[in-house]
């Protein structure tokens, strides 16, 4: 069994690793709630509890066991799902590759075990020594752990070890210190992006709506948020991208943030309470409104600059009313382009 943690350490003094675990208990804790339970993303297998059978059915699907351990209350395991599981790019590399499954090491649900024996989450959490949360262990076909993720690490951390597991590059002999070298994962910068020209606080997205004749275009984001970071420092800074940008208000929020805002339907609530009540699950998502201060699209998959580019267009010029799917307005341009010659690459 490889022990993420043992490798992390061996990378510290060549990688620097360190100060991005640098936040102590009473940081995170000062900065995180702890109200008790945590729900869980909507894609986590609701699964029967029978290991070998998960892996089985998973193996069966080209994927692998990812097994969550957790305590309701934990603030890291709070931190784990709202900074790790909520990023666009880990949260598809787990969907894909992974059936997640949570396991509470205080429960009482019963377990069958990789060996077929009857037990409880609790007991199944001991015997796996999980002292603990958040743990986690990445399953390969024959319900052996080629990974142990034990505690909180940052997102790029935490998504070099999915990407290792699932693309079983340990049958290839490659070591994850090997792999984690290659990917060059960088961290998160930590930071809530402002945009020159995009509204500022206070946030009064009603008058807005009531003075402008533009859409507007609410980018839910949060500070340790790689895809974040890709959607400003690169794709808002590409020229067709910005010229298009300036048909629309735009804003960026801190999805989980207490301070007020004015809604576009003119209530004041706290962003984060805005932001559950419109369902927002990863971060960045963008919901675009009209000048009448209704909802018209969103989108909340992580997208390339091409798609970017087609999402405010869509709504800028108002198309979204006369063609509903934007897969297919977005067909539209791409096949019209390449009937002039342009080929453009679409992951760019």
């Amino acid at each position: 069994m490889m022990r993420l943690t043992a490798l992390l350490l061996l990378l510290a003094a060549s990688y620097a690793l360190q100060p991005a675990l640098a936040a102590s208990d009473a940081e995170v804790l000062t900065e995180l709630e702890n109200p008790g339970y945590h729900s869980k993303p909507d894609w986590f297998k609701n699964s029967f509890l029978d290991i070998r059978e998960d892996v089985s059915d998973a193996a069966e699907a080209g994927k692998r066991v990812m097994l969550y351990f957790y305590q309701d209350g934990c603030p890291y395991c709070e931190k784990l799902l709202r900074e790790n599981f909520a990023d666009q790019e880990i949260s598809q590399t787990a969907r894909d590759g992974f059936d997640v499954i949570a396991i509470n090491i205080w429960g009482d649900r019963e377990v069958t075990d990789t060996a077929g024996a009857a037990t409880t989450e609790k007991q199944f959490a001991a015997a796996l020594g999980v002292q603990y949360t958040p743990t986690i262990l990445l399953l390969d076909e024959d319900a052996n752990a080629v990974l142990r993720i034990d505690g909180y690490y940052p997102p790029h951390q935490f998504h070099a070890g999915l990407q290792y597991v699932a693309l079983k590059r340990e049958r290839d002999g490659e070591s994850f210190r090997d792999f984690y070298q290659r990917q060059d994962a960088k961290a998160a910068s930590g930071e809530l992006h402002q945009e020159p020209g995009f509204l500022e606080p206070p946030l009064k997205l009603a008058d807005n709506r009531a003075e402008s004749e533009r859409p507007l275009v609410v980018m839910f984001e949060q500070p340790v948020c790689t895809a974040c970071d890709e959607l400003h420092h690169d794709i808002l800074r590409r020229d067709p991208v910005a010229l298009a940008l300036t048909n629309l208000d735009a804003v960026v929020v801190d999805t989980y943030s207490k301070d007020s805002i004015q809604t576009p339907d003119g209530r004041d609530m706290p962003i984060r309470d805005w932001a559950a009540e419109l369902g927002i699950n990863y971060t960045p998502s963008l919901v675009f409104f009209d000048t009448e201060g209704e909802e018209v699209f969103r989108t909340d998959g992580y997208l390339k600059a091409f798609h970017i580019h087609g999402l405010l267009d869509y709504v800028a010029t108002g198309a979204y009313a006369h063609q509903p799917n934007f897969q297919r307005w977005l067909q539209h341009r791409t096949d019209a382009l390449h009937a002039r010659g342009i080929d453009y690459d679409l992951m760019r």
